[in-house]
């Protein structure tokens, strides 16, 4: 890493700094956190990264032992990323920015979001004492992308993936519209009746289901 800029300090905030926090370093982690992806999958969730900076971080975080690549067995044989074991420990970082720049008093301009930005964002939402003793699977689909949501012991786990039996599924074509139905900013009756999503499993259990996920409030300045 002789070309990446440091601050040169000995404190470790600094140092991590000096690792992940190049642009587009912490967004390649989150693009990662649930699971690992080809080069193009990174590229489709970072639109805005061009292809010589996405390999240059890529190259950076590998080098700092954040990320590594692997090729997949046949009949797949293509080459992922992934996270290390070290790299993966980076979750609750992501998680915990995210649930601070929520709380922005200033609202973010609206923008473009992608589907794992969406599911991850549930980490930081997620209520346990909503959740209380509830134990249940439930699946999203955002366009192509298939993610689970297990919640139990008042724990909630996110992968990327289809479930075989899910409590519910809720379905949308666009990451806009997902978005806005687990903010609530597009009430869950609204959606289904206009077509902008689509529910397999009770009203019901939908609405419990997006009561786990409360916004918080922004904060007072």
């Amino acid at each position: 890493m002789g070309t990446k800029r440091s601050y040169g300090e000995a404190c470790r905030f600094a140092y991590a700094l000096d690792l992940v926090g190049e642009r587009w370093a912490l967004l390649i982690v989150r693009e990662l956190l649930l699971g690992p992806k080809r080069f193009t999958d990174l590229r489709a969730g970072l639109p805005h990264a061009s292809p010589n900076i996405l390999s240059e971080r890529l190259r950076e975080l590998e080098q700092a032992g954040v990320v590594h690549r692997r090729k997949l067995p046949p009949p797949a044989a293509t080459q992922v990323y992934e996270l290390t074991e070290w790299g993966a420990e980076l979750e609750p970082v992501v998680t915990g920015l995210g649930t601070w720049g929520a709380r922005s008093p200033v609202p973010p301009e609206h923008r473009e979001i992608g589907p794992d930005s969406i599911v991850l964002a549930l980490r930081s939402l997620f209520d346990p004492a909503a959740a209380g003793d509830l134990e249940a699977s439930y699946e999203l689909r955002i366009g192509e992308d298939r993610y689970r949501v297990d919640v139990a012991g008042g724990e909630l786990t996110l992968g990327r993936s289809p479930v075989e039996h899910p409590k519910l599924v809720l379905e949308t074509e666009e990451a806009s519209a997902m978005a806005a139905l687990l903010s609530g900013e597009l009430p869950l009756e609204e959606a289904l009746d206009s077509g902008a999503a689509k529910l397999a499993g009770s009203k019901r259990e939908a609405q419990r289901f997006l009561r786990l996920f409360p916004m918080p409030e922004p904060q007072l300045v």
